[in-house]
């Protein structure tokens, strides 16, 4: 696995990739948002561990490129930063991260969280159906979701959250039973994390979002005719 680490803390970042390289992984590291935009578009990485305060172009803005960007939109992005209040955490998941890791954290957290999030991408999905949902059709071995014929784009993340939704049709999926479905673990962050997701889903989808149902004080489910 190849992953581009852009942390303008230079002794955070060859920490990160020291420990990622232990895990047999190939890491770069870029010390500024222009750069690491630049790295990732011409190397197409596994992972990109992104920060948020970076020199010359703000982290914010590189993965907004980066999603907007047809070669590195479905390239997931784990967002590590110093700001931790809700509005920021909404504003990255808003703009595409996967996930989100507030300073300081522990490396074996992060550790844990790549590969989760690895999990979920690379189970083999030989025997898994493809999944007709109304005007939606979901191919999981292709990783393809087609409305209405047109295919859409959507990350990783995004891909797994319709999917789990999708295999469970007219069930309510609770918010604390969706991150640990779809993130792998027991993610403590508040809700806004799916929250988030489910809107940006919503809108990448078109109609087909009118689908997917809030219950409020609960979660979601998928309405199904």
């Amino acid at each position: 696995m190849n992953v581009i680490i852009i942390e303008d803390e230079q002794d955070l970042a060859e920490l990160l990739a020291f420990n990622m390289e232990k895990e047999g992984w190939q890491t770069g590291i870029e010390l500024d948002g222009k750069s690491g935009l630049e790295r990732v578009t011409a190397d197409l990485p596994d992972l990109v561990i992104l920060d948020l305060m970076l020199p010359g172009m703000g982290g914010i803005e590189v993965c907004r490129r980066l999603r907007h960007h047809e070669k590195t939109s479905t390239i997931p992005i784990i967002v590590v930063t110093a700001k931790g209040d809700e509005i920021d955490r909404v504003v990255g998941f808003e703009m595409g991260a996967d996930d989100y890791l507030v300073k300081p954290f522990s490396i074996r957290e992060l550790l844990l969280r790549i590969k989760a999030l690895f999990r979920r991408t690379s189970l083999p999905q030989e025997k898994e159906k493809i999944l007709t949902r109304g005007i939606v059709t979901i191919d999981p071995h292709r990783h393809v979701v087609m409305v209405k014929g047109q295919e859409i784009t959507l990350t990783s993340t995004e891909f797994k959250l319709l999917q789990t939704l999708a295999e469970r049709p007219n069930r309510i999926q609770g918010r604390e039973q969706l991150l640990r479905d779809v993130w792998g673990y027991n993610n403590n962050t508040d809700s806004r994390t799916i929250d988030t997701h489910i809107t940006r889903l919503r809108n990448k989808i078109g109609e087909a979002g009118d689908m997917i149902k809030t219950v409020r004080g609960f979660g979601y489910k998928m309405k199904v005719e």
